[in-house]
Formats: C-alpha cells, structure tokens, sequence
C-alpha cells in the first residue's frame, strides 16, 4: 500500500470511529475519532508531494485549516461554532487561491457560480430566518465564499483537466449542507450519517489532486 493508501485508511476508521460515537453520544470518543480522521486527509496531501508546488502548498494550508475547524467544533455552543466556522472559511479562501495559482478559466468561473446562485439563494431564504447575532454575518459569508471556491473548482477544472478537485469542491458544498440542516432545521445523527463520508471524501480528493 502506498503512503496515501495508509492515511486514506487511517481516515475511513477514524470516520467510522466517529460516527459510532455520533451514534453512542459519546463526546470523549469523538474528541479522539475526529482529529484522528482529519489528520489523515493532511498527512496524505503531504506525503504525495503537496510541499512540491504552489498549488499543493495552499491545498495543504487549506487542509490543515479544516482540521483545525473540525477540532474547534467538537464542543457545543455558538462561540465554538463561530471558530469553527471561522477556520473553514479561511479554508476555503486557501482552497480559492490553490485553484487560481493553478490557473483558471474565468468565463468557466463566472458560469459555474451564476449556475449555483439559485441554490446558494435558496440556502440563503432557509437559514436567514433562523440566525440572530454575529451569525447573520458570518453565514452569508461563509455561503459566499464556499460557492466562490466550487466556482473557480470549476474555472480550474476547465483550464486544466483537474476532476479530482473539481469533485471535492462540489462534494464539499453538498456536505455543509448537512451541517446546516443539523445546525440550525432539524439537529440529528441522519444529516451526520451522509454528511460526514461526504465531507472526508472531498477532503481525501482535495489532497490526491496535489499529486497530479
């Protein structure tokens, strides 16, 4: 097996791990399931080379910043979940600047977000009637900033064969979308059920693009 093979599988169990303790409300075992699983995704962009370019540099910034917000939501309450939300944010600014140092089409760019503003906006109409506070800023602009980096994904993709980025950006997106849905319509172990593989997925995709 190789290097990645190892940190791929190290992320499926902590996966599995995790969502076993999702299941058992056990929050000790998530303390430990959780950054194992996010470790994972790091170490394997790392050891397929991401400190050899530009690009692999800022997807590895990016990565690490995930596992920091993974970590800063293990505990409840909103200021956790504002950090959280914080560190995926400049995640996906990193994500951004990984595609554009990779080059970019901007037409492909601008078709790609015009097509995803109705969902973006009908994100929007669920979730503004449920936030109050900081949260009515830093959710709109962290839906702003998550479509611009599927967006440019897309202007990447289309400059420069690039699926595997392509797939972690949109699988990504899809994943916050069970984040939401736990978050602030209907809390449950369901939405962490797809959410979460979908999300490792797409980190696991971010991190083997670096190597090609």
């Amino acid at each position: 097996m190789s290097f990645f093979a190892y940190c791929a599988a190290a992320t499926a169990a902590g996966l599995l791990g995790l969502l076993l303790a999702e299941a058992s409300g056990s929050r000790s075992r998530v303390w430990i399931a959780k950054p194992l699983a996010s470790a994972g995704f790091v170490l394997a962009a790392w050891g397929v080379g991401a400190l050899g370019s530009p690009y692999g540099r800022a997807v590895l910034v990016a990565l690490a910043l995930c596992w920091l917000g993974d970590v800063l939501l293990i505990p409840s309450g909103r200021a956790a979940f504002l950090g959280g939300l914080g560190s995926f944010l400049a995640g996906h600014v990193a994500f951004a600047v990984a595609f554009l140092l990779r080059g970019v089409t901007p037409v492909a760019t601008a078709v790609a977000f015009a097509l995803l503003l109705p969902g973006v906006a009908g994100v929007w109409r669920l979730l503004a009637p449920r936030l109050d506070g900081a949260l009515r800023i830093a959710v709109p602009a962290y839906i702003a900033v998550i479509a611009l980096m599927v967006a440019l994904a897309a202007g990447s993709a289309w400059h420069r064969p690039g699926w595997l980025l392509l797939a972690g950006a949109v699988l990504f997106f899809v994943s916050d979308l069970s984040v939401a849905r736990d978050r602030f319509v209907r809390t449950g172990l369901v939405n962490r059920l797809w959410g979460l593989p979908l999300y490792y997925a797409a980190e696991l995709l971010f991190a083997a693009s670096v190597g090609r």
